[in-house]
């Protein structure tokens, strides 16, 4: 579909980065948001080596008027948005005596109100053409909570939530909303270089191209089997 658009907030440098090149490579026009703009250039530039398009935005998701000018833009300049990724990470470990109010509400804007405002907005813009899929990823967090994770697992408990009011009303209108629960090590360099015993213990991480696979398969599902929930995690991840 060269003529329509996906939207992958916090395309970083592992998943992120990985669904926006997998859908990229099926003609979509990838539209990358993170709050630094200037970190995208690579990710860009490896997308059009292979022969994709890829827009970037400067965007803070926690900002209302700057996630409004967003998704106008890329109605207005770029394409129709098919699909809406919203991927921002947020995982922070301290001790709930420890946990400012500043971490917590920051985590909670990141995680929650940042999938809020790219929910409501995607959902403004696909309901009308009365069809669109909106995919949020969460954690091993959004379902339960671990000792020293107050802050990253309130937010990952609230964007399931809302994940599930938006699946409730905007499926029966075309729109398929659908969580991600990763649950387990990303093979990334920032896990290797700042987690060196996953490393030594053999255990195996996911691979960022096989969870965009999995993002991919749920844009692509049939109306008829429509999965609201994935759990995925390696063989070998205790759960």
């Amino acid at each position: 579909m060269p003529d329509s658009a996906v939207l992958v907030v916090g395309a970083g440098e592992s998943t992120g980065g990985a669904i926006a090149r997998r859908f990229a490579r099926e003609g979509y026009v990838a539209c990358l948001a993170r709050r630094n703009g200037d970190k995208l250039a690579p990710l860009v530039a490896e997308i059009e080596k292979e022969g994709g398009r890829a827009v970037p935005f400067a965007c803070d998701a926690r900002d209302e008027d700057q996630v409004i000018s967003m998704f106008e833009t890329i109605e207005k300049d770029v394409a129709p948005l098919e699909v809406a990724v919203f991927n921002p990470g947020g995982n922070v470990n301290f001790p709930i005596r420890e946990t400012t109010s500043r971490v917590y509400r920051k985590v909670w804007e990141m995680g929650a109100f940042g999938g809020f405002l790219t929910g409501r907005e995607a959902a403004r813009v696909m309901v009308p053409r009365g069809h669109g899929t909106i995919l949020f990823t969460g954690a091993t967090a959004s379902v339960r909570g671990g000792a020293g994770f107050s802050a990253f697992a309130g937010a990952k408990h609230a964007l399931r939530a809302l994940a599930q009011s938006m699946a409730r009303e905007l499926g029966p209108q075309g729109i398929h909303v659908a969580h991600v629960v990763i649950d387990g090590a990303i093979d990334t360099p920032w896990i290797r270089e700042n987690f060196p015993q996953i490393v030594e213990s053999g255990k195996m991480m996911l691979s960022p191209d096989e969870i965009a696979d999995v993002y991919w398969h749920l844009h692509t599902q049939p109306r008829s089997v429509w999965s609201f929930e994935l759990d995925v995690r390696p063989f070998d991840e205790k759960f």
